[in-house]
């Protein structure tokens, strides 16, 4: 691993990584805590959109999907406010849109061969200087956005109801927690690809809450996790040339099972 150090596009793949894992962090736990994990898995396959979308007008592929991804997540909040017991469906609905979406402005885009894998299951190693300005952005963003509004962040996670009572806007942090996290899973798809991103905002917060005793604590163990998860992903895939996202996600997966064993063997 010491060798791939001194080639450029390695060094811009663990950057990211890092990057990404400590965004990932603080959206997974925000994401896990308000029970939004199938809200996150429908923002992120219907950011397929925005990469059609994207690839048909020439734009870059952040560009299009993040406004895709965003305008998905503003079109959820509104829906899940108001139809909460609808909420599969509408999800369900515009998860296939927006796939379909982004399938067919890709057939429309002349002359343009895409690597479908690449989107589905990530490209770190592809990740340019470009990628890791708006990804730092993203995160000195989404850091700034939780430190300043921490308390309503944290009162409309986890009791709605008493946070409308005290005055605070639930439908505005809502909204605004959907949106971080669309932006935060477009970065995110980069890294792991947009069918196992998920799993990257998943699993490191299971963990990290278990061993976590608030919010804060959870977000910054996660991050911390799930950076240690990355790098040591793009280690083995580095070493036995295996493909970097999925690699990224089976140590996750690999870790999550090592630690139930031992949490199980603790509580004996």
């Amino acid at each position: 691993m010491i060798e791939a150090l001194s080639f450029e596009f390695m060094q811009h793949a663990i950057i990211a990584g890092i990057l990404v894992s400590l965004a990932s962090g603080i959206i997974g736990s925000l994401v896990v805590v308000n029970r939004m994990v199938f809200l996150a898995g429908g923002i992120a396959h219907t950011a397929y959109g925005g990469i059609g979308l994207a690839l048909f007008l020439g734009i870059p592929i952040f560009a299009g999907a993040s406004i895709f991804a965003v305008g998905a997540a503003l079109l959820m909040a509104f829906l899940t406010l108001k139809h909460r017991h609808r909420i599969d469906t509408f999800i369900g609905l515009i998860w296939a849109v927006g796939m379909a979406i982004g399938v067919i402005l890709i057939d429309l885009t002349p002359g343009y061969n895409v690597d479908l894998l690449s989107y589905l299951f990530g490209s770190i190693l592809a990740v340019s200087l470009d990628d890791l300005y708006y990804m730092s952005g993203l995160l000195f963003a989404v850091i700034i956005i939780v430190t300043i509004w921490y308390r309503e962040i944290l009162s409309v996670s986890y009791d709605s109801e008493f946070a409308s009572l005290r005055g605070i806007n639930v439908p505005l942090f809502y909204t605004i927690i959907l949106v971080i996290s669309a932006l935060t899973i477009v970065v995110a798809i980069k890294v792991v690809g947009l069918i196992l991103v998920i799993a990257m905002l998943t699993i490191p917060v299971y963990i990290a809450e278990k061993l976590s005793k608030n919010l804060f604590g959870m977000m910054f163990l996660s991050g911390f996790i799930a950076s240690v998860f990355t790098v040591l992903g793009l280690w083995i895939s580095y070493t036995f040339d295996l493909t970097s996202g999925a690699t990224i996600i089976l140590v996750s997966a690999a870790s999550l099972i090592l630690f139930l064993i031992s949490e199980k063997f603790q509580n004996r």
